[in-house]
């Protein structure tokens, strides 16, 4: 355990940040496997719903460094090429 103030600030701050993006990953990873899903299913406007939703929370976990940028344009990709597929 840290002695100094700051260090005992830094351990908390980090712990913050690890528990959001843990947040922020999680709920990305259940919009990614229902879009799945729909791609499944066959549904395409159930998939095209999910799609727009799993764009935008992987721009914003790009934003909030939850992810890099080129990883979520590489995810992004990956699920317009499924859907465009169907």
């Amino acid at each position: 355990m840290a002695n100094i103030k700051s260090s005992k600030k830094r351990i908390l701050v980090s712990q913050k940040k690890t528990l959001r993006n843990k947040m922020i990953l999680s709920n990305l990873k259940t919009i990614i496997k229902k879009f799945n899903e729909a791609v499944e299913k066959g549904d395409k406007n159930l998939a095209k719903e999910h799609f727009i939703l799993a764009t935008k929370k992987l721009d914003m976990a790009a934003s909030k460094g939850a992810i890099h940028a080129n990883s979520a344009a590489r995810k992004k990709s990956t699920l317009s090429k499924k859907l465009n597929a169907m």
